[in-house]
């Protein structure tokens, strides 16, 4: 057992997002979710066997369990609860927050807590919007996961990119307070460079550069004294999944890398202490110490406050 394992409070947060290799973004034009039915479903095994890794260096992660994937495989959420992991929600069928809309949105946050509710007879009080999708365009979110019984959230990613992000969000986790009351945000890890926020999270970010980005960015924000939350999805464990998209930059974007995922979260596990993303928001709840970035007024949706560890 490495010594992440001894930690009475976990220093980072590591988390999976639970979603069929079909569900990725980039292969929507390819896999439109009519085709959904018809495809081969491999996400059980695959997160079986990060359960198994976990087992091994007696750590715990957050599960962001799709709805879609729940539906179909109830036992595999039952597992994930048994083994001692987090149940967390991802809605229901991978669209983004600005595709669904706040009515749409509601429902699927709601209905996705219910569902894993149901099936972990345990409270899910954790929410990852689909591809990081609460960004300032979509910030009346956190209003909807609050009435939706959230106690807070995964979604933010403080970077630039072509899909997602919010660079001005705060880097740390912090309160937000909406009309309907507050929610604990915890952003995806990045790394402060040259004034900017670099993305450092996990995921096709851990498989695509060097090991040595994600390895900069948790230490930088552990001699801070503040968590680092990294994420991957069990897909990203399966390098013999069907080869659906064509070369490209797509393709480079979902199959570059597999075959090293799990060496390299090993090695991660190694060198740093993780636990749950929920763990981290607990730290979170009512603190009003100093932080480092704010959101700005335009992103503002009723007044943040940041978290840091003493």
């Amino acid at each position: 057992m490495s010594g992440a394992a001894t930690r009475a409070a976990p220093a980072n947060g590591l988390s999976f997002d639970v979603e069929e290799y079909f569900h990725a973004l980039n292969l929507r034009p390819v896999a439109p979710p009519a085709s959904w039915e018809a495809l081969e479903r491999r996400a059980a095994g695959a997160t079986r066997q990060i359960l198994d890794l976990l087992a091994a260096r007696g750590v715990r992660a957050t599960f962001f369990f799709l709805g879609w994937v729940a539906r179909r495989d109830p036992g595999l959420v039952r597992a994930v609860r048994a083994a001692g992991h987090e149940v967390a929600s991802h809605g229901m069928t991978h669209q983004m927050a600005g595709e669904l809309g706040p009515a749409r949105f509601r429902e699927e946050a709601r209905a996705s807590k219910a569902l894993l509710e149901d099936l972990t007879g345990a409270p899910v009080e954790g929410f990852r919007a689909s591809t990081f999708s609460i960004t300032p365009g979509t910030r009346w979110a956190f209003e909807e996961l609050v009435a939706a019984g959230y106690r807070w959230d995964s979604s933010v990613f403080p970077v630039r990119h072509d899909r997602y992000g919010w660079p001005g969000f705060a880097r740390v986790p912090v309160r937000i307070d909406t009309p309907s009351g507050g929610l604990i945000e915890v952003p995806l890890l990045t790394l402060r460079l040259l004034g900017a926020n670099l993305p450092a999270a996990g995921g096709g970010y851990l498989r695509l550069l060097p090991l040595r980005l994600v390895r900069s960015a948790l230490s930088q924000m552990n001699r801070a004294g503040s968590p680092g939350v990294l994420y991957l999805h069990p897909w990203e464990f399966d390098a013999g999944q069907p080869r659906l998209l064509p070369r490209g930059i797509a393709g480079l974007r979902h199959y570059f890398g597999l075959k090293r995922t799990r060496a390299r979260l090993e090695r991660l596990l190694d060198e740093f202490p993780f636990g749950t993303v929920g763990a981290l928001a607990a730290g979170g709840e009512g603190s009003s110490a100093p932080g480092d970035q704010g959101i700005g007024d335009q992103g503002r949706p009723g007044g943040q406050r940041p978290w840091c560890s003493k």
